[in-house]
């Protein structure tokens, strides 16, 4: 009987602090969590660039396992030998000439390109009752899994495999990607950012500002937040009729060599929150930070320095 008293004694701290952190959960999900569907669904005023068509590159449309047609475009080097080919993914909004300026100068040094436009977007087909946002779902997925299947059954394909390019959202499928698809010998994102590694600091953000009890959002930790985020987006998943995808988990698996690159004066996705991802993948890596540039604007800040560094991360990492 003492022992039993003693342990519940023992317990009982423990079981006040889980019952306030349950109160407060409630509290939480009550008063803020509609704000959080809200923003989640918001879409930020990103600048959205768009190409123009090039009459030497070879237009496609490829199948993805849903039916839906991609349009896509390929870029041959004129190079004597080519090094390597490169799958690049576009920003949300923009088109499958967008990669252009990026690529110019890899089709230059002798490698072949590959862009597509995810469904809904651009001219490929759309499929009824989906609005693609800024993060990537089961649907960019998929379409990812058919461009890679594409590439690799192209009479030209690379035995060796590809390497990926991609900006902002097409960025965060390549980082999806080349965590479970090792034909992908390694990764340039530009702009690249997880779900909760950006939803947690800003959750933090929303809910001072509603609530200035340091009890409520400064003594939760992270688990906390996560866990309310969580509950937040399964809620968007069920409205919409989607599944988004967690990169966090997947950069840990990321082993092949990979180049971040960020833009430091990125309002939107800090460069703290691109780190994050950064620091979770196990293989050669390097973050390359640029100075004053906004989200997906580092090439027209970097210029001539920003095409030298890619260009050099293939033929190290890909050639």
């Amino acid at each position: 009987m003492k022992t039993a008293i003693g342990l519940f004694l023992l317990a009982l701290p423990l079981l006040a602090v889980m019952g306030t952190v349950f109160v407060i959960y409630r509290i939480v999900c009550r008063h803020y969590l509609w704000q959080l569907v809200r923003i989640f669904q918001e879409k930020p005023l990103f600048v959205i660039p768009r190409g123009e068509p090039d009459p030497t590159a070879e237009e496609l449309r490829v199948p993805t396992c849903g039916g839906a047609m991609l349009q896509a475009v390929y870029f041959r080097t004129s190079a004597a030998a080519r090094k390597g080919v490169i799958v690049f993914g576009i920003e949300h909004g923009s088109d499958r000439w967008s990669c252009k300026p990026y690529c110019d100068p890899l089709i230059q040094a002798g490698y072949d390109i590959f862009a597509y436009e995810p469904r809904n977007q651009g001219k490929s087909d759309t499929i009824p009752d989906y609005e693609p946002i800024q993060w990537i779902s089961d649907y960019e997925i998929e379409d990812a899994k058919a461009a890679m299947a594409y590439v690799k059954a192209r009479p030209d394909a690379d035995p060796k495999g590809v390497g990926w390019f991609g900006v902002s959202k097409g960025a965060n499928v390549g980082l999806a990607m080349f965590a479970e698809d090792s034909s992908i010998r390694c990764a340039v994102t530009d702009g690249a950012f997880g779900l909760l590694s950006v939803m947690v600091p800003y959750m933090r953000h929303w809910i001072r500002i509603y609530n200035s009890s340091f009890l409520v959002h400064g003594l939760l930790p992270g688990w906390f937040y996560q866990t309310v985020g969580r509950r937040g987006v399964g809620m968007v998943e069920k409205e919409r009729k989607v599944r988004f995808y967690h990169l966090e988990p997947a950069a840990s698996r990321l082993v092949r060599p990979l180049l971040m690159i960020h833009g430091e004066a990125d309002s939107y996705i800090k460069t703290e929150m691109a780190r994050t991802l950064f620091l979770r993948a196990r293989g050669p890596k390097e973050f390359w930070v640029v100075p004053k540039a906004r989200h997906n604007q580092a090439l027209a800040m970097a210029g001539d320095e920003y095409s030298r560094r890619v260009v050099a991360f293939f033929d190290h990492y890909l050639r």
